[in-house]
Protein backbone atom coordinates (compact mmCIF):
# COMPACT_ATOMS: atom_id res chain seq x y z
CA UNK A 1 0.00 0.00 0.00
CA UNK A 2 0.97 3.14 -0.50
CA UNK A 3 0.12 6.86 -1.81
CA UNK A 4 1.72 8.52 -4.83
CA UNK A 5 0.52 12.63 -5.32
CA UNK A 6 1.67 14.26 -8.34
CA UNK A 7 3.40 17.94 -7.84
CA UNK A 8 0.75 18.68 -10.09
CA UNK A 9 -2.01 17.09 -7.91
CA UNK A 10 0.03 18.85 -4.88
CA UNK A 11 -0.03 22.16 -6.55
CA UNK A 12 -3.61 21.59 -7.26
CA UNK A 13 -5.10 20.82 -3.35
CA UNK A 14 -2.90 24.07 -2.34
CA UNK A 15 -4.75 26.64 -4.52
CA UNK A 16 -8.13 24.76 -3.74
CA UNK A 17 -7.60 24.40 -0.15
CA UNK A 18 -5.94 27.94 0.20
CA UNK A 19 -2.89 25.71 1.71
CA UNK A 20 0.36 26.92 3.58
CA UNK A 21 3.33 25.25 3.71
CA UNK A 22 3.69 22.61 6.03
CA UNK A 23 -0.22 22.44 5.97
CA UNK A 24 -1.40 18.40 6.12
CA UNK A 25 -3.97 16.54 3.95
CA UNK A 26 -5.86 13.77 5.11
CA UNK A 27 -7.08 10.45 2.81
CA UNK A 28 -10.26 8.75 4.58
CA UNK A 29 -12.48 5.94 3.79
CA UNK A 30 -16.01 7.76 4.06
CA UNK A 31 -19.65 6.17 3.67
CA UNK A 32 -20.59 7.48 0.45
CA UNK A 33 -21.38 6.54 -2.94
CA UNK A 34 -19.63 4.04 -4.39
CA UNK A 35 -16.03 4.21 -5.19
CA UNK A 36 -14.53 1.47 -7.97
CA UNK A 37 -12.59 -0.69 -5.21
CA UNK A 38 -15.58 -0.23 -2.20
CA UNK A 39 -18.97 -0.11 -2.93
CA UNK A 40 -20.46 1.98 -0.36
CA UNK A 41 -17.87 3.89 0.52
CA UNK A 42 -15.67 6.42 -1.24
CA UNK A 43 -11.87 8.43 -0.48
CA UNK A 44 -12.75 11.24 1.16
CA UNK A 45 -10.23 14.27 2.53
CA UNK A 46 -9.65 16.52 5.12
CA UNK A 47 -6.76 19.37 6.38
CA UNK A 48 -6.08 18.35 9.89
CA UNK A 49 -2.60 17.51 11.07
CA UNK A 50 -2.33 13.90 11.32
CA UNK A 51 -3.05 11.86 14.82
CA UNK A 52 -1.68 8.37 13.67
CA UNK A 53 -0.49 8.31 10.32
CA UNK A 54 0.61 5.19 8.30
CA UNK A 55 1.03 6.18 4.63
CA UNK A 56 2.57 9.45 4.42
CA UNK A 57 4.08 11.34 1.44
CA UNK A 58 5.49 14.95 1.10
CA UNK A 59 4.92 16.72 -1.96
CA UNK A 60 5.83 20.68 -2.77
CA UNK A 61 5.81 21.27 1.13
CA UNK A 62 2.43 19.93 1.94
CA UNK A 63 2.11 16.49 4.05
CA UNK A 64 -0.11 13.64 2.68
CA UNK A 65 -1.59 11.01 4.50
CA UNK A 66 -3.75 8.10 5.52
CA UNK A 67 -4.48 7.08 9.24
CA UNK A 68 -3.77 4.30 10.70
CA UNK A 69 -7.60 2.78 10.84
CA UNK A 70 -8.29 3.71 7.03
CA UNK A 71 -5.61 1.32 5.65
CA UNK A 72 -8.47 -0.75 4.92
CA UNK A 73 -9.96 0.91 2.32
CA UNK A 74 -6.59 0.61 0.24
CA UNK A 75 -5.59 -2.27 1.20
CA UNK A 76 -3.36 -4.02 -1.70
CA UNK A 77 -3.57 -0.79 -3.92
CA UNK A 78 -1.34 2.45 -4.58
CA UNK A 79 -3.32 5.25 -4.19
CA UNK A 80 -2.25 7.65 -7.22
CA UNK A 81 -3.82 10.88 -6.65
CA UNK A 82 -3.39 12.88 -10.16
CA UNK A 83 -4.30 16.54 -11.67
CA UNK A 84 -6.35 16.34 -14.71
CA UNK A 85 -5.62 19.33 -16.43
CA UNK A 86 -8.59 19.95 -19.10
CA UNK A 87 -11.09 19.19 -16.33
CA UNK A 88 -9.38 21.23 -13.26
CA UNK A 89 -9.90 18.35 -11.21
CA UNK A 90 -8.01 15.30 -9.72
CA UNK A 91 -8.31 11.77 -10.24
CA UNK A 92 -8.45 9.28 -7.84
CA UNK A 93 -6.37 5.88 -9.57
CA UNK A 94 -6.40 2.27 -7.41
CA UNK A 95 -3.25 0.30 -9.06
CA UNK A 96 -3.78 -3.39 -7.67
CA UNK A 97 -0.20 -4.53 -5.48
CA UNK A 98 0.85 -7.63 -5.26
CA UNK A 99 0.85 -8.22 -1.14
Amino acid sequence: MSIVVSDEAARWYKKELSLAEGDAVRFYARYSSNSEIHPGFSLGISVEPPVSPALTQDVENIHFYMEDQDLWYINGYQLNVEYIEHEDDIRYAYMPQSQ
